[in-house]
């Protein structure tokens, strides 16, 4: 039985003078070609265009878990993931690999890297910033780019399709 699992969905709709982070909980979405349903990311959608690629990204509860252990406070959708998924191994998860998210379909596309919008999180700030961003080097994320538009839910299973 599967027991990976959506454990939040984070949107953040575009807010004038406002950081896209933290994402706010949901607990459902659409999954469309272009992204989550109310979430706008500044960067994909201004610097690169609305790249498919890059149409939803994801972390695993672990990884929130670990940062935590290592003194950062970090909670779901502070990293700017739109799906939290738990029972997943982070380690495990490589590009192509394809997902049933709900009734959606996903393809892991590439890792997140972190960037200096981090530092608009309020424990992080510009003091803090440059040791979180070497914290979080390849643990914040992965992007995924949607196969299947569909809907999520928390709590729906998050299940390997296929792995390339």
């Amino acid at each position: 039985m599967n027991s990976e699992k959506i454990i939040q969905i984070n949107i953040k709709p575009d807010t004038p003078g406002e950081h896209g982070l933290p994402k706010m909980s949901v607990s459902s979405a659409e999954i469309h070609y272009g992204g989550v349903d109310g979430d706008y990311n500044t960067y994909r959608q201004e610097k690169k265009k609305g790249e498919p690629d890059m149409a939803v990204m994801l972390i695993t509860q672990g990884i929130l878990d670990d940062l935590n252990t290592e003194g950062w406070p970090v909670n779901n959708g502070d990293l700017g993931e739109n799906l939290t998924i738990q029972g997943l191994d982070y380690d495990c998860i490589e590009p192509e690999q394809t997902y049933r998210a709900g009734t959606a379909l996903i393809q892991i596309s590439f890792k997140c890297e972190p960037c200096t919008y981090l530092y608009s999180l309020p424990y992080i700030g510009d003091e803090k910033g440059p040791e979180f961003i070497k914290t979080v080097k390849d643990r914040r994320g992965w992007y995924a780019r949607v196969l299947e538009e569909g809907v999520v839910k928390e709590g729906d299973c998050f299940q390997l399709e296929n792995s390339l």
